[in-house]
């Protein structure tokens, strides 16, 4: 299952990327070269560039690729390794529910009752902020699979 949350994530990440890539590209070239800079493109990239970072995060996570100071597990015996990994990734997963998915949802909700959308693209701004309550999923997912397999994630 992780492997296809991984190939279905990371070929997300790719294509929001891509995307804001020719955004960026796009919005540089009216405004150098057209001198008629473009506010959607703009829009766009500040957009993707907020799903692109939310969401890398999560990947990452799920990667164990973040941010971590390994001074204590090396000194630790395997089952101790193993007990704290897990100890670790329930801390993270409550920070992912309570922040990421019930914050993150209560943003959504507030910005869809008041109706807030974006100046150039008239786009809900609670469609932008969407991604960090499936953020929250998708670290949850993440650190659920690594507790029920403890060993085969053990650094």
């Amino acid at each position: 299952m992780k492997k296809k949350i991984d190939r279905l994530l990371g070929g997300f990440l790719v294509v929001l990327l891509a995307i804001l890539v020719v955004a960026v590209l796009w919005q540089v070239f009216s405004r150098y070269i057209l001198n008629a800079p473009s506010s959607v493109t703009e829009e766009i990239a500040r957009f993707l560039l907020i799903w692109v970072g939310i969401l890398g995060a999560a990947y990452c996570s799920g990667q164990q690729d973040h941010l971590a100071i390994e001074i204590l597990p090396p000194r630790l015996k395997k089952a101790d390794r193993m007990n704290l990994r897990i100890f670790i990734n329930c801390l993270i997963m409550l920070f992912s529910i309570l922040v990421f998915i019930i914050g993150g949802a209560r943003l959504v909700y507030l910005n869809h009752i008041l109706g807030q959308s974006s100046a150039a693209l008239h786009l809900p701004l609670s469609y932008v902020y969407t991604v960090i309550p499936l953020s929250g999923v998708v670290i949850l997912i993440y650190k659920w699979i690594e507790i029920t397999n403890p060993e085969k994630y053990l650094i």
